[in-house]
């Protein structure tokens, strides 16, 4: 367990310094938004194959990650296409001045991969620990996963598309999956891995794995998710009036 630990972290430094050298070429640290996702499949990719078994949970826990990170990380490819860097990043490198090489390096992409090993955590739980056959708790966690995962790429899809149109610019999407939570992405991220939490659940020591959903229900709810969007639009009259008929994450009727 340990020494996937290591194997992995060892992946994901050298994954994360390859984005790094990009960025500055680039001159565009949001492309650490794609490396998220696939930092994820690098993971999954090192702990499967260190495993010293292939069990169905393995299999489908694997799969299940791949095919999310892919997911995430093509739509913010297709996203960035004629965009520059994105406004919080931006923020970052005007404040750091001529520390922003030493600063991104560190306070991005290396905080970043330490954050995907964290939440990575069950993936590797699952590939190098004693497992239980799949049961109960493996059925209920592909219903949570598929929830959190219809939520995140629907959300992300409806949103792409209005911001295509363009007589919607400048204005806030209120249809869809927006009707019922002002942030179904981010819901159906945080949901999802919950359901991956419910897979690892079986395995030697599952419950440390709670460390992974947690983690990102914080980083969403009170630091890098929820709260940079809101603070951009906190003077929007639109997104105020918005804000008072629609939850602000878990989805309901809007109020009236």
């Amino acid at each position: 367990m340990i020494a996937s630990i290591l194997y992995a972290a060892i992946a994901v430094f050298f994954f994360m310094t390859a984005w790094f050298i990009a960025a500055i070429v680039k001159k565009d640290n949001s492309i650490v938004d794609i490396a998220w996702g696939l930092g994820f499949v690098v993971i999954a990719c090192v702990a499967f194959v260190n495993s010293q078994a292939c069990t169905g949970r393995q299999l489908l826990i694997t799969a299940l990650i791949a095919i999310w990170a892919i997911r995430l990380a093509g739509h913010i490819a297709i996203r960035k296409i004629g965009h520059g860097e994105d406004f919080r990043y931006v923020k970052m490198r005007q404040a750091w001045g001529n520390r922003v090489i030493s600063k991104s390096f560190i306070n991005i992409f290396m905080l970043q991969g330490i954050l995907l090993l964290i939440i990575a955590y069950p993936v590797i739980l699952v590939n190098n620990t004693y497992q239980k056959p799949l049961n109960t708790l493996d059925y209920l966690g592909i219903l949570v996963w598929l929830t959190g995962f219809f939520f995140e790429s629907v959300g992300d899809y409806q949103l792409f598309k209005f911001k295509k149109e363009r007589a919607n610019k400048g204005k806030i999407i209120t249809t869809g999956l927006w009707k019922y939570t002002r942030h179904p992405n981010y819901f159906g991220e945080v949901t999802l891995w919950w359901g991956i939490f419910l897979f690892a659940l079986s395995s030697s020591y599952g419950f440390t794995a709670i460390i992974s959903p947690a983690l990102i229900t914080f980083l969403l709810l009170k630091v890098s998710g929820v709260p940079l969007l809101e603070k951009k639009y906190q003077d929007n009259p639109e997104f105020i009036e918005y804000a008072k008929k629609t939850s602000s994450f878990f989805p309901r009727r809007p109020r009236s």
